[in-house]
């Protein structure tokens, strides 16, 4: 089993990873369970895929699953999502003492984890998650939020899970587009910190996608430990580093904005066409090269994400995108940061950057 710490001054906890980790839950989770009932927040999808398995594991510990299911979707990540969730705990008689279960992708785990930042002022919960995308970026380093209609994530917390417990062998009935676009977070961490991971993606990255256990194994605990060290260095993105993630989210947000937040194109597939972006966008600058600007393009590229904003098919132009920007919560003295490289594996928060040029070099790459 591989033990990812998290360590936050007072708040550290561990990430787990390791095949069929679903079934031995009541045993690595034991700590978090006071009660006889244990309430769990699911996806639907997640529920149908995992969730006799999950009830089975508890069972053989004396212990009773009491489910709140979520519709699939960003739309239960809403005011409406939250107010049900929030009532169902406290009808469910949540403690502050007591951990309430994240079973399901990002959406779960952000809508769970802001209920449980504000229910009676705090109560723990632990994250399962059960997508690529979960498993490497969200379940880990405590952002919790919900979307409004002024933009998504836009309403939420900084509160830490008390454990995290990845269990590859859930992404066996994750639908391949899904994988794709978890991945996309996946070679994240390689753009942006590790250029030897990248190069290692490069060549193993169809393993990850195609869901081979050592590649993903070591793909999972190599992103998750990237991100650990960052959250340790920066919890609350004050410094600058922890901001080094949103690598590619910037323009892939505003892009996710311009199609409706809808299924046309996924959270991670919006990241990875705004990390080629953010590639060619630092070549137009002069910090990287253009062969740098291909190379991570190709590698997106083959992994089956997208790599051109031509393939999404967009009635707009430039300063239509940029525009969404300005809803970024990223936004400080009407000034925007945006993530850059300087070369693969050595990203940074560029505070210089003018929408107006943005919105030129977007215009550039819709033609």
């Amino acid at each position: 089993m591989a033990v990812i710490p998290v360590q936050l001054a007072g708040r550290s906890y561990n990430v787990l990873v390791e095949h069929g980790l679903r079934d031995d839950v009541a045993n690595v989770a034991s700590a978090f369970l006071r009660k006889d009932i244990v309430p769990i927040v699911a996806d639907a999808n997640a529920k149908a895929h995992h969730g006799e398995r999950l009830e089975a594991a508890l069972a053989a510990a004396g212990r009773k699953a009491a489910w709140f299911e979520v519709a699939s979707g960003e739309a239960s990540k809403s005011w409406q999502g939250l107010q049900e969730l929030t009532d169902w705990l406290l009808a469910q008689g949540v403690e502050r003492g007591d951990h309430v279960f994240a079973l399901g992708g990002g959406v779960v785990g952000d809508l769970t984890g802001f209920a449980c930042a504000i229910l009676k002022r705090g109560c723990g919960f632990v994250q399962i998650p059960t997508t690529l995308l979960a498993q490497v970026d969200s379940g880990v380093g405590g952002k919790t939020a919900i979307n409004t209609a002024a933009g998504k994530n836009l309403i939420g917390a900084f509160h830490q899970p008390a454990l995290v417990l990845i269990d590859p062998a859930t992404l066996d009935t994750l639908p391949d587009r899904e994988m794709r676009a978890g991945y996309a977070e996946v070679i994240k961490y390689g753009i942006l910190g590790d250029r030897e991971f990248f190069d290692w993606l490069a060549e193993n990255g169809q393993k990850v996608v195609a869901r081979d256990p050592d590649a993903l194994v070591h793909a999972i605990s190599t992103s998750v430990a990237a991100k650990a060290r960052i959250v340790a260095e920066d919890e609350r993105e004050t410094s600058g580093a922890r901001a080094l993630l949103n690598l590619g989210h910037t323009f892939g947000h505003a892009l996710e904005a311009e199609t409706g937040f809808s299924d046309k194109l996924l959270h991670g597939e919006g990241v990875a066409l705004g990390m080629v972006l953010a590639a060619r966008y630092s070549a137009r600058r002069g910090l990287v090269s253009d062969e740098d600007a291909a190379l991570v393009a190709r590698a997106i590229a083959a992994s089956g994400l997208p790599s051109e904003i031509s393939q999404l098919g967009l009635d707009c132009d430039g300063r239509k995108l940029a525009d969404h920007m300005l809803h970024d919560k990223k936004m400080e003295s009407g000034t925007l940061p945006f993530i850059l490289l300087r070369s693969i594996g050595a990203a940074y928060l560029a505070k210089d950057v003018a929408l107006d040029d943005v919105a030129s070099f977007l215009d550039e790459q819709l033609q």
